[in-house]
């Protein structure tokens, strides 16, 4: 599909900088026979019993690096963001400024701590550190800042505050470079109201790379290549998605990370046990298997979000959704309000 047909003008202020605060009072848009403006704290009323809300676990480190390359006596600073773990000692970045870093030059990024180009592709490289393991992982933790996004990072300075905002209360699993968005909304209590209303909770994991936030650069969609991410959904947790379903329950994805993850292990037959990357690219025409609901952030222009909400419930109807949304003053974006979809 030509990716024009999934723009649309955003004025600047719609874009979120902070989330809600209490997180429930973030706006939702019920996206169903016609428009409903609510509220996240009303998700409850929208669930019925024996639903199952699909949560993904992953949890953001500070994969945003600062270092100095060395060329001679002529420093150079230079900006990494982790984005995909290769192993232990290894990881790919996206590295401004890219043009002029050489592969086999180190980059110091702290005392103790370098790392080595071993390949570079488009602004993509990848990082062989000195340390690996444990070591490795403590040292990104110790001299790492959050990744905010970077149509939040363009317009403020990270800071302590986003150290909590940036992490869903699922947190768990280490090694996404972004935030699962929508499950920032979600509060224990929330969790307690719906589980009052009979739906119940499970959690995958997709561990979120900086790609998510690249443009789609081709013309048309069938030329657009997807970062792979690592995700999976255990045996136990497939059986009881399974079962739920098979007992007239919805599976309602909490954002487009749960949904592809979900996407990437369902066959005819079912969720199915999955541990691996995965790539899948979701437009207008896929025909979805695993998912009946989609709670989500409302996503940029020409995204591969956007492709995919818009293949979960309709081009036409997303794009008078959003319009509805700009008009109406919702907020946009990562920190910003919510909608919920029902599959087509």
């Amino acid at each position: 599909m030509r990716v024009d047909l999934f723009d649309f003008d955003l004025p600047e202020d719609r874009i979120a900088l902070r989330p809600a605060e209490p997180r429930e009072s973030a706006r939702l848009l019920v996206v169903g026979e016609g428009f409903r403006d609510a509220r996240v704290a009303d998700l409850p009323s929208l669930l019925r019993p024996g639903d199952v809300l699909v949560v993904n676990d992953a949890k953001v480190i500070p994969a945003q690096l600062f270092g100095t390359r060395r060329r001679g006596d002529f420093l150079a600073r230079i900006e990494a963001t982790l984005h995909k773990k290769v192993d232990a000692g290894h990881w790919r970045a996206f590295v401004r400024p890219a043009k002029k870093l050489k592969i086999g030059e180190r980059v110091d990024f702290a005392e103790g701590v370098w790392a080595e180009v071993l390949e570079k592709n488009e602004g993509e490289v990848l990082l062989g550190f000195n340390v690996s393991g444990p070591a490795l992982d403590n040292a990104i933790m110790a001299i790492g800042h959050m990744p905010l996004p970077p149509y939040i990072a363009a317009r403020r300075a990270e800071d302590a505050q986003d150290a909590r905002d940036y992490q869903t209360v699922f947190a768990e699993k280490l090694g996404a470079v972004a935030a699962p968005t929508a499950g920032l909304h979600f509060t224990p209590e929330l969790l307690e109201a719906a589980k009052a209303v009979g739906a119940s909770v499970e959690r995958v994991t997709l561990l979120v790379g900086a790609g998510t936030f690249l443009p789609v650069k081709a013309d048309d969609t069938e030329n657009h290549v997807m970062h792979a991410e690592w995700g999976e959904i255990d045996a136990d947790t497939a059986a009881r998605l399974n079962a739920a379903r098979a007992a007239g329950g919805r599976i309602v994805a909490v954002g487009t990370t749960s949904l592809r993850i979900l996407e990437s292990a369902a066959d005819e037959m079912g969720v199915q046990p999955f541990s691996g990357d995965t790539s899948i690219f979701i437009t207008p025409g896929y025909r979805f298997l695993a998912v009946d609901a989609l709670m989500t952030n409302f996503h940029l222009p020409r995204s591969t979000l956007f492709m995919l909400v818009c293949a979960f419930a309709g081009l036409e109807t997303m794009k008078q959704a959003y319009a509805h949304a700009i008009a109406g003053g919702y907020r946009f974006y990562s920190y910003g309000d919510a909608c919920f979809l029902n599959a087509r």
